[in-house]
């Protein structure tokens, strides 16, 4: 169905007959007509028109731009007509005589507004412009329009300024120079107004023009630091972000001055006149404006639907809003992609574009400030080296020759990057544009073997006293001019392709040069504190190229449906040779990108003391030098997804699991049997209580450590360290003398970001449950836990716990509230799934709603010799672990160890079970019957994402 769409001449003819006819109707009710009526009129004329508008635009029959230019225009002639109005209403027998200078009055526009764009909830920004001493009436007429305006329930930022004011305030204040460089009259004496524009343009001119460009550079760089400094950040900013609207707008303010305020010079001209000026002042070709334009309109369609989705100014692309977004502007399902993800990408491609206009725009904006000091002189090596690349030194920093061109001498781009890096010279900004500007004559270099030379040693830069900084930098520029897309088709797959989840914070591309950053700072000493581990891993590798290789190709294949460590390793199989990398190289790099989630997966979710775990990692990683490589991919993906995603609990299960591999890898383990390990744990805790105890550690009597000993299984010997035993002993030996029901006892251990609470009680089916419950209710995270039953009867449960923020309880109001809830949730005096929905259903907002996650329960019976491991994925959300754990209770199965991990808002909870008789889970029936189950608990959380009242 066509929409009408309303021009600003129509616009205008509907507001005055709505005038008139609020005139007629107030004729025929024998009454004047007052300024209420006029109101009314006004308003519901205001609310027809921006109907029209919204629903043309949400038919997709009008864009972005064109939207807010009909709102601008609506604005407009409501503005002209309060004036005239205004003037009406104070006029007095006097005005009939000459004019006076006092009474000279001019509305204008200014800010975003002025430029003649206005989102559905913008502000609309004001300038009353008058004479030096503005007389009662003009005041009276600013305040008529301004009172009216506020009765409309429009939101209003005004000023009252003289010429002279106006000039001033704009030489103190860039915020204000800047809305007033878009000022443009809606009513009033002309030639005020032309007096204005001539005398401000004047004023940009000359030194002014450098303040102003360099205050517009500073304000640029602030904000980025506010909004984030990376373009690629999962929920962007649509107006302040990085390579956002306020980019675009930067630069055309930029632009404007450098060219000389003139009216009509604007990039987003609604005609080509006024962007043409920047082609003329070869600011920018004609292609690269086309971009800007297209950016533009792309960037004005986001936002006008994000501000009709939230009736509100909102400006952030939240996860619940992208793909409400995504099908408005009808980004579909693709092949395997889905539609918001598609969507997506376009957004982060185009502030890729734009961010590249703002480098291609850079030298202009260079030339126009004072020269800074160069910088020291190099030696004459270096310089003729620089010399002989067909490159020079401009202010300290490198730039190509004009000739030849990058064009004809694609490898020339590469020499540039690779003479930066070790020379450590700051690139010119003629650099980054030639490069921009040349990109399409890199798609020749990945033939030619001195370019992929090239390519790997800006990748593997290696640490000196001199470099500053490892591949990733390099990397950010080969990504950001496109280069790296030419090098590597492939990469050009994953530029701005999004995860649709709460756990990456970045597209793929901005992620893997992370990654690449991170490994360096391993590898030149500068996380030696964090990873003391990795850190002296990264000086024994003899495979250091193909672990960088890695680390760039691991998500190369993101994106494209199926396994994509599969494919990313049949990826590098096809890629490494033409890197130049050897056949073992080659090998290497494809097998570490086929595992490259082996271990944090093995150490998140499974039990790394059962042996059979690391005798099966052992098998498939076979060598040494694999494990230290697959250590360091795994640290640096991890800590590039988002800094909140690793932690000291992570660290200490990686390097745990790491060292129990290489024994095994070295014959270590496999030498030493079960029962001796066992004997061998026992004594060295007898040997902690009677040889080493000293005053103030609970020394023990003989019978009470005999007793001890003779409580536990194998698999609780096999799961603590000595000093863990000794403590448990204490507890258990206090808890019998006092004849307690229950010992709570907490630890927090800050060097792994945990507190360890441990729990001595009797037995019972759902005990796991409660006390998951309990710790929900304390808002704590359980990440891990090891469940034992003492020969006894009664249990000793392990949890290790984290506070939202991933880090350990350790104040002593929290230490106790803790005690408390789980000793009221195992009495019984505490009503666990009423306080959980209480703490629930605010958790659940409207961004986690957005995210889909399926639920599954995968049942394996081969991870473990003695326990069926269950794997369950789905939403999270406090309690979930108090429902599912209470579902394996009631399918009468024993707990032995659970392992929690989070994805953004996928939870993997993984638990090695046994029935009651201590066997493994077997017979399809009863496997079909309790997956049911778990997945039936699974589902009610995802009903109460769509619905949180379904959790009370």
């Amino acid at each position: 169905m066509q929409h009408p769409i309303p021009d600003p001449a129509a616009m205008n003819d509907a507001l005055a007959a709505a005038l008139d006819d609020a005139r007629a109707d107030a004729g025929q009710a024998g009454r004047t007509f007052q300024r209420e009526d006029a109101v009314g009129a006004v308003r519901r004329h205001i609310g027809r028109q921006q109907g029209l508008v919204r629903r043309a635009f949400e038919a997709r029959e009008i864009k972005g731009v064109e939207a807010g230019r009909l709102l601008a225009a609506l604005i407009d002639g409501v503005i002209a007509t309060l004036g005239s109005l205004a003037r009406d209403a104070t006029a007095t027998n006097a005005d009939s005589g000459p004019a006076d200078a006092a009474d000279a009055l001019c509305i204008a526009a200014t800010g975003g507004y002025g430029a003649g764009l206005l989102a559905p909830f913008s502000d609309i920004d004001l300038l009353f412009l008058s004479g030096e001493q503005p007389s009662p009436r003009v005041l009276a007429r600013v305040e008529y329009v301004l009172y009216f305006l506020w009765d409309l329930g429009l939101r209003v930022g005004h000023a009252t300024r003289s010429i002279s004011q106006c000039l001033t305030l704009a030489g103190e204040d860039a915020t204000i120079r800047t809305a007033l460089l878009d000022a443009r009259r809606l009513w009033g004496e002309p030639e005020l107004f032309a007096s204005f524009s001539a005398r401000f343009a004047a004023a940009c001119s000359g030194s002014a023009a450098s303040i102003f460009v360099a205050d517009k550079i500073a304000e640029h760089r602030a904000r980025h630091q506010r909004f984030g400094d990376s373009p690629f950040l999962v929920e962007p900013n649509v107006k302040e972000g990085r390579g956002a609207l306020r980019d675009l707008q930067t630069l055309n303010w930029i632009g404007r001055v450098l060219i000389g305020v003139q009216p009509g010079i604007d990039l987003f001209a609604a005609s080509r006149d006024g962007s043409d000026a920047f082609a003329r002042a070869g600011l920018l070709t004609d292609h690269e404006i086309q971009r800007a334009r297209r950016a533009w309109t792309f960037l004005w369609t986001v936002r006008f639907h994000l501000h009709y989705i939230a009736g509100r100014a909102d400006e952030r692309l939240n996860f619940d809003v992208q793909p409400v977004i995504g099908a408005r502007m009808g980004y579909a399902w693709h092949g395997r992609q889905a539609g918001v993800e598609r969507f997506m990408r376009h957004y982060f491609l185009t502030v890729r574009e734009v961010t590249r206009l703002g480098l291609i725009l850079e030298p202009a904006i260079l030339a126009s400030q004072p020269h800074g000091v160069s910088g020291p002189r190099p030696s004459k090596a270096i310089s003729d080296e620089i010399t002989r690349a067909g490159l020079q030194l401009l202010d300290g920093k490198l730039a190509p020759l004009p000739e030849p061109g990058f064009a004809a001498e694609p490898l020339r781009m590469l020499s540039l990057l690779d003479i930066a890096r070790r020379h450590v010279l700051p690139l010119h900004p003629l650099a980054t544009q030639a490069l921009i500007r040349n990109e399409r004559a890199a798609g020749s270099l990945p033939d030619d073997p001195r370019a992929r030379a090239l390519f790997l040693d800006l990748l593997c830069a290696r640490p000196t006293t001199t470099t500053r900084c490892g591949g990733a930098p390099w990397l950010h520029v080969l990504n950001d001019t496109g280069i790296l897309g030419r090098m590597l088709p492939d990469w050009s797959k994953i530029v701005g392709q999004m995860q649709f989840d709460t756990y990456h914070i970045y597209t793929v591309d901005e992620h893997t040069i992370e990654a690449v950053r991170i490994l360096f700072c391993i590898e030149s000493g500068t996380m030696a504190d964090e990873i003391t581990l990795a850190y002296d891993i990264a000086r024994e590798i003899d495979s250091r190229r193909a672990l960088y290789v890695a680390v760039l190709l691991h998500d190369i294949a993101k994106g494209r449906g199926g396994d994509h460590s599969e494919l990313g390793s049949e990826v590098a199989t096809e890629v490494c040779p033409g890197l130049g990398l050897d056949s073992e190289e080659t090998d290497t790099v494809s097998w570490l990108v086929l595992h490259h989630l082996l271990l944090s997966q093995t150490a998140f979710r499974r039990d790394i003391d059962d042996p059979r775990t690391i005798l099966d990692l052992a098998d498939t990683i076979q060598s040494p030098e694999r494990l230290r490589l697959l250590l360091l991919l795994t640290i640096a993906d991890m800590r590039a997804v988002s800094p909140k995603v690793w932690n000291a609990w992570k660290a200490t299960l990686l390097r745990e699991l790491y060292t129990r591999v290489a024994e095994v890898l070295e014959g270590g383990m496999a030498a030493q049997e079960r029962d001796g390990r066992v004997a061998q744990a026992k004594e060295l805790a007898r040997d902690a209580l009677t040889i080493n105890a000293g005053p103030g550690q609970g020394a023990l009597e003989e019978s009470e450590i005999e007793r001890y000993l003779s409580l536990g299984y194998a698999g609780y010997w096999l799961s603590f360290d000595t000093d863990t035993h000794a403590r448990h002993a204490r507890m258990i030996a206090q808890s019998d003398r006092d004849m307690a029901p229950l010992t709570v006892e907490a630890l927090p251990i800050p060097a792994r970001d945990v507190t360890e609470v441990t729990i001595l009680t009797a037995d019972h089916p759902g005990l796991f449950s409660q006390i998951a419950g309990a710790l929900a209710v304390a808002g704590a995270s359980i990440v891990d836990a090891r469940i034992h039953t003492l020969s006894d009867g009664m249990a000793l449960d392990t949890f290790w716990i984290q506070d939202h923020a991933g880090h350990a309880f350790e104040a002593p109001h929290q230490l106790v509230r803790l005690n408390s809830l789980v000793e009221q949730a195992l009495s019984g005096r505490l009503n666990l799934d009423r306080e959980i929905a209480r703490i629930a259903i605010p958790a659940i907002r409207r961004r986690a709603r957005a995210i889909h996650v399926p639920p599954r329960v995968l049942i394996d019976n081969r991870a473990s010799d003695r326990h069926t491991v269950l794997e369950i994925n789905g939403r999270d959300r406090p309690g979930l672990l108090h429902d599912v754990t209470r579902v394996i209770s009631e399918q009468s199965l024993q707990i032995a160890s659970a392992h929690i991990t989070t994805y953004g808002m996928r939870a993997v909870d993984v638990f090695y079970v046994r029935d009651l008789l201590g066997m493994k889970l077997t017979g399809e029936r009863r496997v079909n019957e309790v997956r049911a189950a778990l997945v039936a608990a699974l589902e009610r959380a995802e009903d109460a994402n769509a619905d949180p009242a379904l959790l009370t």
